[in-house]
């Protein structure tokens, strides 16, 4: 046992003959057999002693049905088999008519049912002819014996429901029907159950509770919908059924107090069976009204909130696929809310209630697809909307009607109330019941923006509530104060350390953007409405601040938290943390595109407001260039952060990085076109519109040829196709050609009826666009004045009321006092049609279905404007603008053009209209024929050009270039660059100074005699511009 020194291990061995290894596995063995013999025995005593179980319950069974039948011919003998003899002093307490029937009943039995029928008849003549149906049951002394009284009658009313369940199919044409059809065998026991139910008689609550906890609306939900014979299409009855009454009474009694009921199962509870019934109140409209009016509404969705949220499965099993039970529960829920929260002493407590249920049943819902219809501006094809699942299109719509302007109305006001009335200053923080507020109202709209069509909503939430400004309020001063508080309750799923002003942000845009489509310029600029124009000034700060944050400054991936909140809100998938901030992203970039488009407009804050100072540097730019990248995205989603100039540069690299793509591939002759001056328009068309994409990238080259029909001298390496895009352009954009039309400030916009003049005009519009595309992929600057809502279909959106006046001043004021007009609009006689004047044919058309024969009312007449709006803006040019755009995006695409606004994209197009920089030209330019920079003729042109005014500046520039701006990014981008040639020969003659200068303005050259001094210079350089004495290519 002790330590000897030796190292090595010893060999065991066993005297006995066999190895340990042998020994054990005999033991494992004998342990395994035990094992299975001691199993063995206790399934044979579990086995026995069910068999014992079911004998004894068999036997148990076997003796009650024994007994049943024993005491069932008793019953028969004493009062006979269909109660002949029995009377009404039988359902008096020391009778044995009641004990005997409650006992042997069974619903399945039609000898029972038929003779319970006769019973419940008797009952009735009873209380017809005598009404004291107390003293029936009970006698003169009632409190002695009550308890005997109470356990009859509230098992009478039990077998009642259990007899027209068990026999519901046989019974449906039945169920439904008025009470009038009083000999019905389901009216007779529906009419016994709403005697014993009485809320007058002592016995209810007893009753109440006893049927409540027999699942009572579980057997009412199955009666209802066998008895609707189509959920499709719900049928009108004239009066209550008898069913309607006994729900009522029921439903009544537990929503009233006091009440002594015990509390049920939510799983078996009025709003779980009964409420997600498929369309109940189409079926049920008398119970609408009094569910409606007594309050009960506040009573059960109080219990709803108490327990849905936290209890997922309480809802029953679907009625059918195509209606799920929490749908059918929110369809029901929003058609009956609405009395509820219109109450003027409604508690905001009953509307957080109600957010709090709906909200829960939004997110279960599919997301309805909307089309054009979503946006007020729509004009493409409306189709109808749909949800991604399989839900019944009746559902669908009992939905989206219920969620009307007048119940969003009500809501907000009754949550917002207590905010409204309170006295709250600049500098005070958000109260816990204001917090509250705000947190149930942004929940629950953001559930819904996410799943409702925005259209549906938006015009109520804008104009029928405080919506706008009370948000607005509360997120101005958390961000002055820099305290955004943490939501609660609804929102409770998010993490600790999620942005407070993201869910308000997230609500508060997409509502507010609204309203600036239907807002005039004089309610934004002179009354400043909604907003004034300092908070307009502070609004955009906060917005350019919070994009900036989610698209920049907060990680790409999601932190930890993130992720287990991810994990967290599998329920919560449109409350989720990303859901918030992927719609945020959105709407605030929506919102503020469009607040730089008023701006655009009418400044009413400088345009660096919009602008990020970090998107201002140079890594900024060079991460953009190269894409994939945090900057790239930016650049996409919310590109008014970053500052012109350095979209423009992207832009730049974008061009020439496809222009170096595709120039290598084509060869020198490839494209080559002859083009006859006076008919330069009908030759390009012919030529050019067969090009392809591709070859449209790539180099064109154009020889003109005479009014003689002879090729004019020089080799076009670039000035001659500018000099064409400058022809042509000036030819096609004519509005004397009838494809374009001018506004009153002369801003062109495509004809609406070019189909009169032109019978390809649509393919001549496709034409246009490619050839602008085809100028501005190329870089050349060409002199046309688009109008703003015709730039605005190049980035594919749609113009709202407030760009009409550019297109009409007239109709604009015109549909301004109809916005305005304090009267009755419906006295105007107005209809949903506009009339058509082109070219002398009227033509009218409706603006929509049925137009003729609806008028415009005052409720409607805010449709009627935008529809007005949108016909001229948006659907009179659909084909003209979208052929265009076609054309256009074959060499410019449409993510390159999504950078820019309808300014900017003037401003490419025709370059800048700030005062032309001589200093710039002066040193970017090339000189040749004996020039050079400091030769003293060049530097008398220079102090000349400098000396003229910013007209005869312009002027100067188109007639050296073709185009009175200059390039954005300067005249180191002009191309080819601008050059002054020396126009004499060595000698001078009087005869050499006495011309005047002249340009090539393909070439962007300047042919410029040496004059001897200033005036004279500034006297022929001043004719020469102002008579346009033009294009020289000697």
């Amino acid at each position: 046992m002790f330590f000897t020194g030796d190292a090595s291990t010893r060999k065991r061995v066993d005297l006995g003959g066999r190895s340990s290894k042998e020994r054990d596995r005999q033991m494992l063995l004998e342990q395994t057999r035990l094992e299975r013999k001691r199993r063995l025995g206790l399934r044979q005593q579990t086995n026995a002693a069910i068999k014992i179980q079911l004998q004894k319950c068999f036997r148990g069974r076997k003796a009650v049905e024994i007994a049943r039948l024993e005491v069932r011919e008793q019953f028969s003998f004493t009062f006979g088999n269909r109660c002949q003899k029995a009377d009404w002093r039988c359902f008096g307490p020391d009778s044995e008519f009641l004990r005997q029937l409650l006992f042997f009943f069974t619903a399945n039995n039609n000898g029972d049912v038929t003779i319970l029928l006769e019973a419940c008849h008797l009952l009735l003549q009873y209380v017809q002819h005598n009404g004291n149906i107390l003293s029936l049951f009970a006698g003169l002394e009632y409190s002695s014996k009550r308890f005997l009284v109470d356990h009859r009658v509230k098992k009478l009313a039990y077998i009642c429901l259990q007899a027209i369940y068990q026999n519901r199919n046989h019974l449906k044409n039945q169920i439904l029907m008025p009470s009038k059809y009083s000999t019905m065998p389901t009216i007779i026991f529906l009419e016994t159950v709403v005697c014993l139910t009485n809320p007058e008689l002592p016995w209810v609550c007893k009753i109440v509770d006893y049927l409540m906890q027999r699942k009572v609306f579980s057997l009412l939900r199955g009666m209802v919908l066998t008895g609707v014979q189509n959920v499709k299409t719900p049928e009108s009855c004239e009066s209550a059924s008898s069913l309607e009454h006994v729900i009522i009474l029921i439903a009544s009694h537990v929503g009233q107090h006091p009440c002594c009921c015990s509390n049920v199962d939510p799983q078996w509870s009025f709003s779980s069976q009964l409420l997600t019934i498929p369309f109940l109140w189409h079926h049920l409209p008398y119970f609408k009204e009094v569910f409606s009016s007594r309050g009960l509404g506040k009573y059960y969705i109080h219990q709803m909130a108490s327990c849905l949220p936290n209890h997922v499965r309480v809802l029953p099993n679907d009625a059918a696929l195509e209606y799920p039970a929490h749908a059918c529960l929110l369809g029901n829920l929003l058609e009956a809310a609405g009395v509820a929260l219109s109450e003027r002493n409604c508690a905001s407590n009953t509307a957080l209630d109600f957010v709090a249920v709906s909200t829960f049943l939004l997110e279960a819902l599919p997301t309805v697809k909307s089309s054009a219809r979503d946006q007020p501006g729509g004009n493409d094809v409306i189709m109808e909307e749909e949800f991604k699942e399989t839900l019944n299109i009746d559902l669908e719509r009992q939905i989206c009607s219920a969620m009307d302007s007048c119940l969003l109305q009500h809501l907000v006001n009754a949550l917002f109330r207590d905010i409204l009335h309170a006295d709250i200053s600049d500098r005070d923080g958000p109260s816990s019941e204001e917090v509250e507020a705000i947190s149930a109202v942004c929940a629950f709209l953001h559930v819904t923006f996410n799943t409702l069509p925005l259209a549906l909503l938006m015009t109520g939430l804008a104009y029928r509530t405080e919506l706008v400004p009370t948000l607005w309020n509360f997120i101005k001063r958390c961000h002055e104060n820099n305290n955004w508080p943490i939501f609660s309750k609804l929102t409770a799923h998010l993490p600790g350390d999620t942005l407070g002003w993201l869910l308000p942000l997230a609500v508060f845009c997409p509502v507010y953007k609204h309203m600036l489509m239907i807002v005039d310029n004089e309610e934004f600029y002179e009354q400043e409405k909604p907003l004034s124009l300092k908070d307009t000034r502070s609004l955009i700060v906060i917005l350019k601040q919070a994009l900036w944050q989610l698209f920049w400054t907060i990680p790409m991936h999601a932190s930890s938290s993130q992720k287990s909140s991810t994990s967290l809100s599998s329920s919560h998938k449109k409350l989720s943390v990303e859901s918030i901030k992927n719609r945020s992203k959105d709407v605030i970039s929506e919102l503020l595109s469009q607040l730089q488009d008023w701006n655009n407009r009418r400044p009413f804050a400088p345009g660096s407001d919009f602008h990020s100072q970090e998107a201002m540097s140079e890594t900024f730019v060079s991460q953009a260039i190269l894409g994939n990248t945090r900057a790239s995205e930016i650049l996409k989603h919310a590109p008014f952060l970053v500052p012109f100039t350095s979209r423009v540069r992207i832009f730049a690299s974008q061009l020439e990085a496809s222009r170096e793509r595709n120039g290598p591939h084509h060869a020198l002759s490839r494209n080559r076109f002859k083009i006859r001056r006076n008919r330069i328009l009908e030759d390009a068309f012919n030529q050019l519109s067969m090009l392809s994409e591709e070859d449209l990238r790539g180099p064109i080259r154009v020889t003109f040829v005479n009014e003689f029909g002879v090729e004019e001298a020089g080799i076009d390496g670039g000035g001659i196709f500018k000099d064409f895009m400058e022809n042509i352009t000036q030819a096609a954009f004519d509005v004397q050609y009838g494809l374009f039309k001018e506004t009153a400030d002369h801003l062109l916009y495509p004809n609406p009826g070019s189909g009169l003049i032109h019978e390809q005009h649509l393919q001549f519009f496709h034409f246009l666009g490619s050839l602008l595309g085809k100028a501005m992929y190329e870089g050349i600057l060409v002199d046309v004045p688009f109008a703003t809502f015709f730039l605005s279909k190049l980035k594919r959106k749609h113009n709202y009321l407030h760009d009409l006046p550019s297109l009409d001043p007239e109709l604009y004021r015109h549909l301004l006092f109809l916005k305005h007009y304090e009267g009755d609009v419906s006295e105007l006689e107005l209809y949903f049609v506009i009339v058509n004047n082109e070219y002398g044919e009227q033509r009218e058309e409706e603006l929509l279905p049925g137009g003729k024969e609806k008028r415009v009312t005052s409720d409607n007449v805010i449709q009627f404007i935008h529809l007005i709006s949108n016909h001229r803006l948006n659907y009179q040019l659909r084909h003209q603008s979208s052929h265009f755009l076609r054309g256009f995006e074959q060499l410019i695409q449409k993510e390159w053009i999504e950078m820019f606004n309808e300014h900017e994209i003037q401003l490419l197009v025709s370059g800048s209209l700030e005062c032309m920089d001589v200093d710039d030209l002066r040193s970017n330019a090339h000189y040749s024929g004996g020039y050079h920079p400091d030769h003293h003729v060049i530097e008398m042109f220079w102090e000349v050009l400098k000396s003229f005014s910013l007209e005869y500046q312009k002027k100067f520039l188109k007639f050296v270039t073709g185009c009175s701006r200059g390039p954005l990014l300067g005249f180191k981008y002009l191309e080819p660059k601008f050059c002054i040639q020396r126009a004499a020969p060595l000698i001078v003659s009087e005869e050499d100074l006495d011309r005047l200068p002249t340009s090539a303005t393909c070439m962007n050259l300047l042919k410029l005699p040496p004059y001897k001094n200033e005036e004279q210079m500034r006297t022929k350089l001043m004719y020469a511009i102002s008579a346009d004495a033009g294009f020289d290519l000697s």
